[in-house]
């Protein structure tokens, strides 16, 4: 599954002001045809999501030109995609967290936090079973016997996909980053992330329709979601607040302070376990596997452990005013950054990755079905706990409101959840994987 040479062409853009500009006017673009409510691209993005064309266009820019031009020069893709990687991921991850309410959750009722997880260990478990078993069908589609140069792992690539199917885009970046997974592979893998959550979501939306029946099939009592609908009008009612200056300043100000607090762990923390690799190759192989001679590995963790702890105290509340909406608006600025380098014309050479993604996604589902009807919990919360892991924020408030319109923000907080998990469950994921192919 090697990438064959990209041929040097000379790039239209050299300025990284101007590039960054022409990234930032796409995204722009993208959002405002996106919230159209009717005529042509409303029925558009019904069928093509926002986020694949935050990807896509920026490397279609870059890829369908003229033959001897590209749009963007790679420099300007290494330092816009640095500073968004190194500053704005963990910025983002810190705030997308941040906002996590424990009661809140556990107020949900132990069935939803219970499916939530049951789709975060289809996930983890999922992986590294779809992997094992084409590692016996075809051992090649997983890298096995096949010298394939570093970033060209496919379990590599396969860990960037359980990031955004546990936690979400941030969580995606921080595995491409952490495993130094090639833009190429990391482009098919996007695509293979979004085509096959996409397939699972017209399947649950499908299903919401016939929900009575499938909670009868479940022996489940939905009584429950009624309860919620109150609880969770009231709740967004009384949090509703219109952001100042000071809000986005405090915003800002916190998240980049988290940042800093984020660069200063992950210089010091890979030289200090280092002292310890000494005492012998099984101890540094372990911290290897681990990703914790990384310093990017105690960013995302200094990050999140950060943002875990502030979410006890009033900093919580800067949601309120937007924390993550802001963060979420860094994640698309790394999602251009990394479509700036995509060529989209190697992807169909790794269309093997979709197959392995489609048994992924049916292990995910069993499990899923399974648990649900030994708990005997409603199909609600089978569709928002399945899509508060596979889409995250972005998704599980759309099947929540196919239910009730009220109900969006209980995906919302299961899709926190998941920011909180995604990238301790992706690198499980990945230590599982890399031991079936032998890596």
């Amino acid at each position: 599954m090697a990438i064959s040479e990209t041929t040097e062409k000379v790039a239209l853009i050299q300025s990284d002001a101007v590039a960054f500009g022409v990234i930032m006017a796409v995204l722009g673009l993208i959002f405002f045809t996106s919230s159209r409510k009717q005529g042509f691209w409303h029925s558009f993005y019904k069928h093509i999501p926002a986020l694949l064309l935050c990807y896509f266009v920026p490397g279609l820019l870059n890829t369908v030109f003229w033959d001897d031009f590209r749009l963007f020069d790679p420099s300007s893709q290494t330092n816009i995609y640095y500073i968004a990687s190194r500053f704005l991921l963990p910025a983002a991850l810190f705030l997308l967290t941040l906002s996590i309410d424990f009661k809140k959750i556990i107020g949900l009722g132990w069935r939803a936090v219970a499916m939530f997880f049951a789709g975060t260990v289809g996930v983890v478990i999922g992986g590294p079973l779809a992997v094992l078993f084409f590692a016996f069908v075809a051992p090649e589609w997983v890298g096995i016997g096949v010298d394939a140069p570093k970033g060209e792992e496919i379990w590599a690539g396969l860990a960037t996909v359980a990031g955004s199917w546990i936690g979400g885009g941030a969580n995606q970046g921080a595995m491409q980053v952490l495993y130094d997974v090639s833009k190429d592979l990391f482009t098919a893998m996007a695509v293979m992330d979004v085509l096959v959550a996409e397939i699972w979501m017209v399947i649950l939306l499908f299903l919401i329709k016939k929900s009575d029946s499938v909670d009868h099939w479940l022996k489940a009592d939905n009584s429950s979601i009624e309860e919620l609908k109150v609880t969770v009008e009231k709740y967004t009612k009384e949090n509703e607040k219109i952001p100042t200056l000071t809000d986005y300043m405090m915003i800002l100000g916190l998240g980049f302070g988290v940042v800093a607090l984020s660069h200063t762990v992950g210089n010091f923390m890979p030289d200090f376990l280092k002292g310890f690799t000494s005492k012998g190759e099984t101890l540094f192989k372990f911290f290897t596997n681990v990703g914790m001679l990384s310093s990017f590995f105690w960013m995302i963790i200094t990050a999140t452990i950060a943002a875990l702890y502030l979410s006890t105290t009033k900093a919580r509340t800067l949601d309120h005013v937007g924390a993550s909406k802001i963060g979420s608006v860094f994640i698309y600025v790394l999602v251009a950054a990394i479509g700036m380098g995509m060529d989209l014309t190697k992807i169909p050479e790794y269309y093997e990755i979709f197959l392995i993604g489609l048994l992924w996604m049916i292990i995910h589902v069993a499990i899923l079905f399974i648990v649900a009807k030994l708990i005997k919990a409603p199909y609600f919360f089978v569709a928002v706990g399945s899509k508060a892991n596979i889409g995250g924020a972005a998704s599980a408030p759309v099947v929540a409101s196919a239910f009730h319109p009220s109900l969006a923000p209980v995906g919302v907080l299961l899709a926190i959840l998941g920011y909180a998990v995604g990238s301790v469950g992706a690198i499980a994921t990945a230590i599982m994987m890399r031991a079936v192919v032998g890596g």
